[in-house]
């Protein structure tokens, strides 16, 4: 084996564990949005999201301790912690239960795929990123593929009062997840670990969200019907920490705007779940959008991280 023919295969096996991962968190945030579904009804969302969120943390802290991970955070490392769980695991997953209670899935992931574009301008911002012309045009490729796949949900979709208001709370939403990465960033640079960084923004993003949820006299109801427990259990443990675990690592590895393009490849899985379980029909013009939105991913996989 000849000095550079290491570095290749190094660079191939990162490549690799790249998609793995961007497959991974696809099909498990894919089927989150069905999931969703089944929590809402008889338990408040915000108590759901408690749930949900309570349990990956305890899961996370259990995996820390038993990998013998240092769980113990920095001052610094815990304000970035804290900043990831109010924007990401308080603000925007109580906003998406929200919005989902408002406005069809389908609406919701065609706006969430904004995230990519929300991403490069928050990075250029708060940390002075140059994202290249080609990530900028493999997130604009993302965003229009999702709108093609979804096209004929949206124009469908009843846009009353009720269906605004859970457009904007999408936005907050998209809006929450971006702040959320850049605190990501920050505790990525102030060097805490995966596990002990997200394990403890889960944690706060539950104090956020239970003292939300005392103050507004939300009920502590629990729902144990099979459908409310295995979404539940999909949701915290699939979703969140599998997902998370997946997607901050490649986020440190390839930026957090190829990692949140994922938001643009969920849809597809999305309507996939909605075939199967709720008889949704894909067409020529959904095949387009799914083609779309996995070229936009080849690029941005391509585009150079600078920054």
């Amino acid at each position: 084996m000849s000095a550079g023919e290491a570095p290749a295969a190094t660079s191939q096996s990162g490549r690799a564990g790249d998609w793995i991962a961007i497959i991974i968190c696809t099909l498990a945030w894919g089927t989150t949005w069905y999931a969703i579904t089944l929590q809402l009804g008889v338990v408040d969302p915000v108590v759901s999201v408690v749930y949900r969120f309570a349990l990956a943390a305890a899961l996370l802290f259990a995996w820390g301790a038993l990998r013998g991970e240092r769980l113990m955070l920095t001052r610094a490392q815990h304000m970035a912690a804290m900043g990831v769980g109010f924007f990401t695991f308080c603000i925007n997953y109580a906003f998406v239960y929200w919005a989902e209670e408002r406005v069809s899935s389908a609406v919701v992931a065609v706006l969430f795929a904004s995230l990519a574009f929300v991403n490069l301008i928050g990075f250029r911002i708060a940390f002075g990123v140059r994202a290249s012309p080609l990530a900028w045009g493999a997130a604009l490729l993302g965003v229009i593929g999702v709108v093609v796949l979804s096209w004929d949900e949206v124009i469908s979709a009843e846009m009353g009062a009720v269906a605004r208001m859970g457009i904007v709370m999408t936005f907050i939403a998209v809006l929450g997840s971006a702040l959320g990465n850049i605190f990501a960033r920050r505790g990525e640079l102030a060097g805490s670990s995966v596990i002990a960084s997200t394990a403890w923004a889960m944690a706060y993003g539950v104090g956020f969200l239970g003292a939300f949820a005392l103050a507004t006299g939300k009920a502590w109801a629990f729902e144990w019907s099979w459908a409310y427990v295995l979404s539940l259990t999909h949701l915290a443990v699939i979703g969140s920490v599998v997902a998370f675990m997946l997607y901050f690592n490649l986020a440190r590895r390839r930026g957090y705007a190829t990692a949140s393009y994922i938001s643009a490849l969920t849809p597809p899985v999305a309507m996939l779940i909605s075939a199967l379980f709720e008889g949704k029909s894909w067409g020529l013009v959904g095949l387009a959008g799914v083609v779309l939105v996995l070229a936009g991913q080849v690029l941005l996989l391509r585009a150079k991280r600078k920054g």
